[in-house]
Formats: C-alpha cells, structure tokens, sequence
C-alpha cells in the first residue's frame, strides 16, 4: 500500500497544531490592558561626600516633620478599588408602509374581471431593545510610583497576584494620581486617579475550558471527518 501525501492536508495539519500552540500560550498569562511597568525601582541619589568635623550630614539627614506621603519613584501607596459603573440603554423604532394599484383594462377583458383592477399592500414594522449592565469591583492594592511628571503628578502602577488551587487570579492597575488626592494612611481612592485601568483576570479552569471549546470548534472547521 503506498501513501499519499497530499500538501494542503499537510498544510492544514500544520496550521491548526500552531493554533493549538497559541491557544496554550494564551493560558498561561491573561492579556492586559495595562501598558505601564508595573514596578519601579527608586533612584539612585548621586554620592555626597561627608562634612567631616560637622554636626549636620546632608548623607543622613532626615526631616523630623516630613510629609510620607509618596511622591518619588519608587515609593508605594495602597489603592482603595471602589469600582461601580451601571449603564441602561433603550431604543425603539418603527416603520409603516402602504401602497395601492389601480388600472383599467381594456373592453374585452371587462366582462371577465370588470373594467378596473386594483391591488392594495400595507407593511408595519416594529423593533424594540432594552439592556442594562452593573459591574462592581473592591479591594485594595499596594501600588508604586513609575513616574512623577513635571507639574508634581504621580504615575502609578501595581499587580497583584493570587493563586488559588489550580487557577491564578491576576489584578493589575495603572493610572495617573494628584498628590493632593493621597489621603490618611498613603492611600488614594481608584475613583480619585486620573487614565485609570483596573483589570481583574484569571487563567483558572473555566478560562481554560473556554479557550478548548474554542480550539475544538476550529478543528471541526478544518479537518474532513
């Protein structure tokens, strides 16, 4: 018995383990949204050379009455997620038609359908769309400081990540925060940051089933059996 070899078959072979392949890598870590790094390191100070025979150390000062609220690269804040949006959207429309067509028909054919025939045709259309979303999202998040702008502004950006039994729960943040909103404690409230982009994602098994079903049906879709 000799073996066909047909290129398209092979082709199509080839085409779907790739799927499969990217299918699987999309497991692994949820797309973001989130573009920003989601840490920073602080700054490096430039060496000061010590004062020696003096009391006061620029290398070791620290104010007594210092703000901690952050403000420089690196520095951490705690983010109080209090997320809740509802939308309600509602459409209507409608349409009505009508059209009539009289004539006359010639004396012959008057004795069999009489003199005029005519034709009437009336359409109605009706449609109607009602939805509604609620989405709430809490919690709270250790946040760091990836950037301060020139005008004092903080850009900030935080993940964090939760694995539970087989699946891992991924939340990540990013947003632009006014020193003027950090609040008691070093926090700042989701509603307060400015460019906000709060995700919450996972990789669990649900996720997982989703990403088979979908790998099943393109299978189906290509192979002839």
């Amino acid at each position: 018995m000799t073996a066909v070899f047909n290129p398209s078959i092979t082709t199509m072979y080839v085409a779907a383990a790739a799927a499969m392949l990217a299918l699987g890598g999309c497991t692994a870590i949820p797309t973001t949204i989130v573009q920003t790094p989601m840490t920073a390191r602080p700054l490096t100070p430039p060496p000061q050379s010590a004062n020696n025979g003096a009391i006061y150390q620029t290398s070791v000062y620290r104010p007594i009455f210092e703000d901690h609220r952050a403000r420089q690269v690196g520095d951490v804040l705690t983010l109080v997620i209090t997320e809740k949006t509802a939308a309600v959207k509602a459409g209507a429309s409608s349409g009505n038609k009508s059209g009539s067509v009289s004539a006359t028909l010639p004396g012959p054919l008057q004795g069999k359908f009489g003199a005029t025939l005519s034709t009437n045709n009336t359409s109605k259309y009706a449609d109607g769309d009602n939805q509604s979303a609620s989405n709430t999202f809490t919690g709270t998040m250790g946040i760091t400081v990836v950037e301060v702008l020139a005008n004092g502004n903080l850009i900030v950006a935080g993940e964090k990540q939760v694995a539970l039994d087989k699946g891992t729960e991924f939340i990540r943040f990013s947003g632009m925060v006014n020193p003027d909103n950090i609040a008691t404690g070093n926090t700042v409230a989701s509603t307060a940051v400015a460019d906000a982009r709060v995700e919450y994602r996972t990789n669990s098994q649900i996720d997982r089933a989703e990403m088979t079903s979908m790998a099943s049906r393109f299978f189906q879709s290509l192979l002839p059996f």
